[in-house]
């Protein structure tokens, strides 16, 4: 389908549903929540049904947009029309949903698997929420403060931001336009970037104290126990995986974040010119090039072992020309 036909076909599909439900991601960021939100809060105004469904809440940060106290943890009843936003392969909706396949789908991820029955799908955008906001005047929907808000919110933090490799003109001019409708920019980067909890200031302790490295891969850990001892409530990694990406000696980033006994979740961060989609694809996972992510099921030791094993081999193949 051209992408005159997704929209129109997107369009006529929100005008005939009265009920709808939205899905993000696990583990949801702030892509996932600002286009959750945005777009729910766009379909409200538009007079429909609206759930709004992330199986693992909000993260704190992103708890002041307004309207975040409306999303669901599971769904609520029966609905027209399932659409997902911000997510690449439909497994990461979560368990505890009666859905075969989403009616409409909205991402942005190199490795997205199409999964759904209209697919807009757009590699080359910086967010999620960067699609949406050029997108919802073609589906008859109205951008206020509060939606503008939760859409500068998924691209500044997608984003980390404005700085990832990806980053490009276009989207400049959509986060100005966001701030001619009233967000406020500075305070969103503060809120969703800046700011950190004492909890997960200690969490980055533990990380960082695991910290390793061999020629240009570096590499740590964040396990159940290390969330126990400083108190930090989430799965995540609290954004770790940024300050890693960060050291100069490296090209690639992993971190492992131990979610139980035998699953962990694994991210690659990569600098420009490298490619960890790819590799986080093989492992059941996806992304983007310069960061992308896996849950592998094993022991942290096991999936350490093959995780360090591919990525070193990718480091080697790239420095032998292959």
């Amino acid at each position: 389908m051209t992408d005159s036909a997704i929209h129109t076909a997107i369009r006529t599909a929100l005008q005939a549903a009265k009920k709808i439900m939205i899905i993000s991601h696990i583990r949801p960021d702030g892509d996932a929540i600002g286009s959750l939100l945005a777009l729910g809060l766009a379909l409200q105004d538009a007079g429909k049904q609206v759930q709004m469904v992330s199986q693992d809440g909000v993260p704190a940060e992103f708890c002041f947009l307004n309207g975040s106290k409306y999303i669901l943890r599971a769904p609520t009843g029966p609905v027209d029309l399932v659409i997902v936003v911000d997510i690449s392969d439909f497994n990461r909706i979560g368990i505890g949903f009666d859905i075969e396949q989403p009616d409409i789908q909205i991402d942005h991820h190199i490795t997205n698997l199409n999964f759904a029955k209209i697919n807009l799908v757009k590699a080359d955008a910086v967010a999620t929420a960067a699609i949406l906001a050029e997108s919802m005047a073609l589906w008859d929907l109205t951008i206020t403060l509060q939606i503008a808000e939760a859409l500068l919110t998924g691209i500044v933090t997608d984003t980390i931001g404005f700085r990832t490799s990806n980053m490009n003109p276009q989207a400049l001019r959509i986060a100005a336009d966001l701030m001619e409708y009233g967000a406020n920019l500075p305070d969103i980067y503060e809120r969703s970037l800046a700011q950190r909890s004492f909890e997960a200031a200690r969490y980055w302790g533990k990380g960082l104290s695991s910290l390793q490295r061999e020629g240009r891969l570096i590499w740590a850990t964040l396990s159940r126990a290390d969330r126990r001892a400083v108190g930090y409530n989430g799965n995540d990694d609290a954004d770790l995986n940024h300050i890693l990406s960060t050291i100069v000696q490296g090209d690639i980033s992993v971190l492992f974040i131990e979610q139980n006994k035998h699953h962990v979740k694994v991210s690659w961060r990569a600098r420009p010119g490298w490619d960890v989609s790819q590799l986080a694809l093989k492992f059941g996972g996806g992304g983007h090039p310069a960061a992308a992510g896996a849950e592998i099921f094993g022991t942290m030791e096991e999936v350490q072992d093959l995780v360090l094993e591919a990525t070193k081999q990718l480091l080697s193949d790239h420095s032998q020309g292959k």
